[in-house]
């Protein structure tokens, strides 16, 4: 039960960066240019992070932040090839979504940033989580 009920908590957390990126992009005129510059990018891998943890659930949390990492930059430096066909993919909307569309070395400063906040909230959920339990 209590894999399920952190499986459905990571489910949700995946699906409030995706709104909340998919958000900052559109509507990122009536945010702080800060924000509309950095936070998409934070929140994407962020969400990759809760992905690792929706899977793992029952893994060691420095798992997921190693395979975050691992994914969110070996995307971003995917984005150094240029070849035609995978450029054709990147300028769908998933593809551009999923791939990027260009190398930015701050992007992976972005990335590190959202990998981290996102590892400190699931540290810090995971042990209101706990203390819950045993209050039960």
């Amino acid at each position: 039960m209590i894999l399920k009920n952190l499986r459905f908590s990571y489910l949700f957390a995946i699906l409030v960066a995706i709104f909340l990126g998919l958000a900052s992009r559109k509507w990122g005129h009536v945010l702080p240019s800060f924000l509309a510059e950095n936070a998409g990018d934070a929140l994407w891998a962020m969400m990759v992070y809760f992905g690792f943890r929706f899977l793992m659930t029952g893994r060691s949390l420095f798992l997921a932040i190693f395979l975050a990492f691992l994914t969110s930059f070996s995307i971003e430096f995917s984005q150094l090839y240029q070849a035609e066909w995978i450029n054709h993919i990147r300028h769908t909307t998933l593809g551009g979504l999923v791939l990027g569309k260009g190398f930015l070395f701050v992007d992976l400063v972005r990335y590190s940033i959202g990998i981290i906040v996102g590892g400190l909230l699931d540290r810090y959920g995971i042990m209101r989580f706990r203390q819950t339990e045993k209050a039960e």
